[in-house]
C-alpha cells in the first residue's frame, strides 16, 4: 500500500489536514481514539469510510 493510498493532503479538503484517502476523516482522529483506548474496530464502526487496512498502515507509518 502506497502512502497516497492511506493519506491525502489537499488544501481544499479539511484545510490541508492529512485525511484518510477517499474520505474527509482526519488521520489524527485515529490516534486520538487509540489514546482514549478505543480500538481500531470501534474506530472503523464510527468512520465506515476508513478501512482497517488504512488504519493499520497509518499506525505503521507513524
Amino acid at each position: 500500500m502506497n502512502m497516497s493510498d492511506i493519506i491525502t493532503i489537499q488544501p481544499d479538503i479539511q484545510f490541508g489536514t492529512p485525511v484518510f484517502t477517499g474520505t474527509r476523516v482526519p488521520v489524527v482522529s485515529l490516534f486520538l481514539h487509540l489514546e482514549k483506548g478505543i480500538s481500531v474496530d470501534e474506530f472503523v464502526l464510527d468512520f465506515p469510510s476508513v478501512t482497517k487496512e488504512q488504519c493499520f498502515a497509518a499506525i505503521e507509518l507513524a
